[in-house]
């Protein structure tokens, strides 16, 4: 580990340990810092964590390398952990509540942001490889941002509300499997109709077989779990069965984050679901960061300010915003507010990093084009609170009753929902 920062901890013939001890020291409280100023300015703390990671990167400081093996590791994890929370608060059957509409936004926004990103990355002279990873990032929609903000506007439980979460929900599952696709094209499978059959069928196939066999057992072992009475054994079980999950999605072929979504698909209805979810958020306020971190960290900050970076960047951005509005007005027959609902899927938050972050390791997606991912996602993120609060109007009285998404709202807006620190609150007066 051959930085500047790194040097401060290389004492003659100690191991590398000290070294990354300081590294993480540095992740972790630059990550929190800059959360905690995204948040004064009514911002995500996931913007804040990406840009100390890319102030952390070799194109400012140079203290952090995403490279490093075991910072990877850390990442990887933190990835893990992420995206067990986000299938811990996904509800399935918000798709049969909300019925067609939410499928017809989902639908439309996977279809016309891909579409509108593969042009404009092949117009502006992208390989077919790189064009397909930009053209996936902007299928995502961050489920946790948009939750939070419309809880915060008390329109959550609005019917354009739980459209969004629907649609998001839907997003969520076709993305990953976008993403299993993705990464085997990218690993060299080509891309052929039978090829992005046989990924999307494992994919698929295994989330449900996740479902279908890990309800039938985790539910009862959940349970004896809760009655040993061991501190901290609901949630260490828990996240081993998400690890092991991981392991399992890897070894039939698909991503290790699908095994991760699946296993918190597996938890949501169980009764210990809430513990479950105070134990990831509490590891993933440490891994999660990391992530997030590393991704900034990749940013080359001299290729982003090239003229060809920062015309993509922008063409990517006016796409995004573009197509998922537009899919907010796919269901003509909807009466509520088609540009709320729109509005509303744009943030691209944690799952457009993802992406970013697989096309970056899968060493196809690099440089000018890789920060262009990043901006799209930050602007996306960006502009979206401020604009939902000018369609939404003040907020309802009630409002911010967001309490089913806690825990995935903690790890990405970085911040307690109010109606959680109200319930904290009256335990301590109790």
């Amino acid at each position: 580990m051959s930085t500047p920062w790194a040097a401060l901890a290389a004492l003659p013939g100690a191991p590398d340990v000290p070294s990354l001890l300081l590294v993480l020291a540095a992740v972790l409280a630059a990550t929190k810092v800059m959360g905690e100023l995204a948040r004064r300015v009514r911002q995500p703390a996931v913007l804040g964590e990406l840009v100390a990671g890319v102030l952390l990167g070799g194109s400012v400081l140079g203290v952090l390398d995403p490279n490093e093996p075991v910072l990877h590791v850390l990442s990887e994890l933190g990835v893990l952990v992420l995206l067990f929370a986000v299938g811990l608060e996904t509800d399935l059957k918000a798709l049969r509540r909300v019925g067609a509409a939410a499928l017809t936004v989902g639908m439309a926004g996977i279809v016309l942001p891909f579409a509108g990103g593969w042009g404009v990355a092949t117009l502006l002279g992208a390989e077919p490889m790189t064009a397909l990873v930009i053209a996936a990032a902007l299928t995502a929609t961050s489920i946790g941002i948009s939750a939070r903000v419309l809880g915060d506007l008390g329109r959550l439980h609005d019917d354009e509300g739980q459209v969004v979460l629907g649609a998001a929900v839907f997003d969520d599952v076709i993305g990953l499997v976008i993403l299993a696709v993705v990464g085997g094209v990218v690993a060299g499978e080509g891309v052929t109709a039978l090829g992005v059959a046989r990924t999307s069928g494992i994919a698929i196939g295994f989330i449900v077989g996740a479902i279908v066999l890990g309800t039938v057992m985790m539910r009862p072992l959940m349970a004896a779990v809760a009655r040993v009475g061991v501190a901290g054994a609901v949630g260490v079980v828990a996240l081993a069965f998400a690890f092991v999950t991981a392991a399992l999605a890897a070894k039939v072929g698909s991503a290790m984050i699908i095994g991760a979504f699946a296993a918190g698909l597996v938890l949501h209805d169980t009764p210990q679901r809430h513990e479950i979810e105070k134990w990831t958020t509490s590891v993933g306020h440490v891994l999660v960061p990391v992530f997030f971190a590393s991704v900034g960290a990749e940013v080359d900050i001299a290729a982003l300010m090239s003229p060809s970076a920062l015309l993509l960047g922008g063409a990517l951005i006016v796409v995004a915003v573009a197509g998922k509005v537009a899919a907010g007005f796919a269901p003509w027959w909807f009466a509520g507010s088609k540009l709320l609902i729109g509005v509303a899927m744009v943030p691209r938050g944690e799952v457009g990093l993802i992406f970013a972050q697989m096309g970056a390791t899968a060493g196809v997606l690099a440089g000018a084009q890789f920060g262009a991912v990043i901006v799209m996602v930050v602007a996306t993120t960006f502009v979206t609170p401020p604009l939902l609060g000018m369609i939404a109007g003040p907020p309802k009285p009630g409002g911010g009753g967001v309490d089913d998404h806690a825990g995935l709202e903690e790890l990405v807006s970085g911040s307690v929902p109010p109606k959680r620190r109200d319930t904290v609150a009256r335990r301590k007066l109790s």
